[in-house]
This record gives C-alpha cells, structure tokens and sequence, in this order.
C-alpha cells in the first residue's frame, strides 16, 4: 500500500462495514473523488489503484472501497443488487462530506461507471463525472453469466462463474436491474460527464459509449482509450486516463482549489508522492509536473529523472535564446529545436574539457536543428548564441547551492 493511502473503514447501506482507501496527494488537495470499481472487482484492482495512485499525484484526494459483500468489506454478496452499489456509493460519499469533504469528481469504471452515472444526481457537490469502460444499460452485467439466467429464475438463484470466481446471482439481482432507467437518469444528469472508452473493449462494446453520449447533455466529452483493455492492465493505459481526467477535471473544480497553497515567489517544491521509490511531485507556480527514475533504477519511469529535468531546462533556454535573438535582429528563423544527451565521461575521454581537469565530467551534448535551415554564415553566430543561454551558463559556471533544514533560524 502506497505510503499516501490511508486505511479507512464506513457504515455501508445495509449497516455492513466497508473497507476503503483514501489516496491524498503528498501536498495540498485540490479537490476530492470516489473511484467506483467494476463488477465483482474489488478497491485494489490495478485499475483502480493506478488511475487513484496517480491521481493523487496530481493532487486529487481519491476514495475507492470495497462494494458490500466484496474484497475486505462485510455482508453477503448474494443480497446486494445494482440499487444497493449505488447506496453505498451514497454512504461513501457521506462519509466523504461528514469526514473530508464532498466528493467534486465521481469516477466510475465497468459496472461501477453506470452505478456512478445513477447516484451522481444525488451528489449536489459533484463537479465532474467520468466513466471509464461502462455500460449503458446495468442490465449489461448479465451477460457475463447468461446461460445460467434461466436457472436463476427458475431455482430463484444459482452460483456462477465471473473472472475465475464463484458468486452466488438471486433472482432479486435480475429483478432489480431491469428497474433501473439509466438512460434517463443520464438526460437529467446536468453536470459535464468525460466517457472514457477502449473502441476494442471486448467485455463493455463501444456502442455503450456512444449511447452514453447520445443520452447525455452538453457540457460532454469522448475519449478514445485505442488498443487497452477493458481493466485497463498495461501501466500506460491507466496512466493516461489519470492525466486525462484531471486535466479535465480542472476546468469544473475551480481555480481555488487548483491554486491552493502554491509556493510563494518563484520557489520550486519538490515532494516524495508515496508512490514507487523515488517518484516526486514537482510544483511550481500552478503547474504539476512528476520526476522520478527509470525502472531499470528502481523507479517507475512516471516522470522524467533529475538529469532529465536539467537536459530539459537547457534546451528549453537554448531555443528560447535563439528565439529572442532572432526576434530582436529581424531573423527569419524557422522553428527551433534542440537535443539534449547527458554522459558522464572521464576527464581524460573529454575533448572539449579544459587542461587540468581530472576524475569524472558530466558532458551535455545539444544538438540545434532549425527548420528550413540556416545560411551556413549564419550558423556559427547562432551557435555562439546558444553559448550565452542563461541555463548554459550556470551549468558552466561554479554555482552555489545554499542547503538549509526547516525549522533552522
């Protein structure tokens, strides 16, 4: 378990304990979610702990728990329906407002999407809706055991197999979905919805995607999830819903919450996130960026490393010099763009370093190309230029780093 989640137990809708997670950011929260999981799942699926692990990492407070009957929770699987996942949806955000804070985003995936797009009419806080991979009817659920509905109705109910396990399905479960109106429930929504869909999604067809669409009103978005899965298993896939949804989210939680507690002047914060070995959330001014290290590390490669960081900012200035050159002596100068490799060589392997240098050299190799080209009279100047970028400098100058612990005077 992540360092950043926290342990949390509630009182479910049929008086049951539930079993919860609370992934926090490692600095300020913006703003707070329910993640909902799939049918017969369980909180720590790996879609449901990757898209909340990260994020948290870009500031969103996630809860995900366990539906009654499931994972770590109590009561019976075989007296829960469609209507009581939604209740305890209710109870979690309840405990949210009671606790916490209410939930602003309500994030759903598979069955847990439709169970959000029920309950989200009851949430007068919620900002953002999502689903991820649901259905547009609940009713879709069955078919993961439809040759034993006939049994269900007749013996009233019947263990099935769903993912490798065995469930108990009553006869009151079917009933209890065909009460339920989803699309309806969608149309008096009235809150902006983001569905998430992989067009290959064998479990969840694409076409539920886009009568979730169709029955929705406007603010709405689609995105196509291209070649995952529908548990979203491979890393990056689960990743990419996570920066998706926040950078979506952001539009409708509000610039408070966004720019709550940023670092004053133009200081730089740097925090373990919890997540992985090294990951660090990166905070500077309004904007969120991840660091890390690669795997091969120890890392989970979910961000640039700190050389990465310090390649990037001299390119960056690189360009920009350039930019700002050309500008100020009336250049046409096509787009800019530079690469950056990092080595560290020994002194003696070193061609460019000074006389009288010894043991290891970090080498930064920066490449210039220019669209279009240059006049070959011209490229000289230019790479004097690049010389005087101020990031350049200080790498080639002996800089000072002034360390101090807080709490000192």
């Amino acid at each position: 378990m992540s360092a950043r989640s926290k342990k949390i137990s509630f009182v479910g809708a049929q008086g049951d304990e539930l079993a919860a997670l609370l992934d926090l950011p490692a600095g300020p929260v913006r703003a707070y979610a329910i993640f909902a999981h799939c049918f017969t799942c369980s909180k720590d699926v790996f879609v449901a702990a990757r898209i909340s692990g990260a994020l948290a990492e870009l500031g969103i407070g996630v809860l995900r728990f366990d539906f009654t009957g499931l994972g770590a929770s109590g009561g019976e699987f075989a007296n829960t329906n469609f209507s009581s996942n939604v209740a305890d949806l209710l109870s979690a955000v309840a405990f949210m407002r009671q606790n916490f804070e209410a939930p602003k985003i309500l994030i759903g995936h598979s069955l847990g999407g439709a169970a959000i797009l029920a309950a989200a009419g009851e949430v007068p806080e919620a900002k953002a809706v999502a689903t991820i991979g649901a259905p547009a009817d609940a009713r879709h659920v069955t078919r993961g055991f439809q040759a034993d509905l006939t049994r269900i109705e007749q013996d009233g109910e019947a263990e099935v197999e769903l993912g490798g396990r065995r469930f108990q399905i009553r006869k009151q479960f079917i009933d209890d979905l065909d009460e339920h109106d989803l699309g309806k429930r969608i149309a008096d929504l009235r809150k902006p919805l983001l569905i998430l869909h992989a067009p290959r999604d064998e479990v969840v067809g694409i076409e539920n995607a886009g009568k979730i669409f169709d029955a929705a009103r406007h603010p709405k978005s689609f995105v196509s999830l291209d070649d995952a899965d529908h548990l979203l298993t491979r890393r990056r896939d689960a990743l990419y819903v996570a920066e998706v949804l926040a950078a979506w989210a952001g539009r409708y939680i509000g610039r408070e919450e966004a720019e709550r507690e940023e670092p004053a002047g133009n200081a730089v914060v740097v925090s373990e996130t919890g997540l992985g070995k090294f990951q660090q959330r990166v905070t500077a001014g309004p904007h969120r960026l991840t660091a890390d290290e690669p795997e091969a590390q120890g890392g989970l490669n979910s961000g640039p490393s700190p050389y990465d960081f310090l390649a990037i900012a001299l390119g960056a200035c690189t360009s920009m010099t350039l930019r700002m050159y050309a500008d100020r002596k009336g250049l046409e100068l096509g787009p800019v763009s530079v690469t950056v490799d990092h080595k560290r060589v020994h002194a003696r392997d070193c061609t460019e370093c000074a006389e009288g240098r010894d043991g290891y050299v970090d080498r930064f190799e920066r490449t210039i190309r220019i669209e279009g080209g240059v006049a070959d009279e011209l490229s000289g100047k230019l790479a004097e230029i690049a010389g005087k970028c101020p990031v350049h400098r200080t790498l080639e100058s002996s800089s000072v780093v002034v360390t101090k612990i807080a709490g000192e005077d």
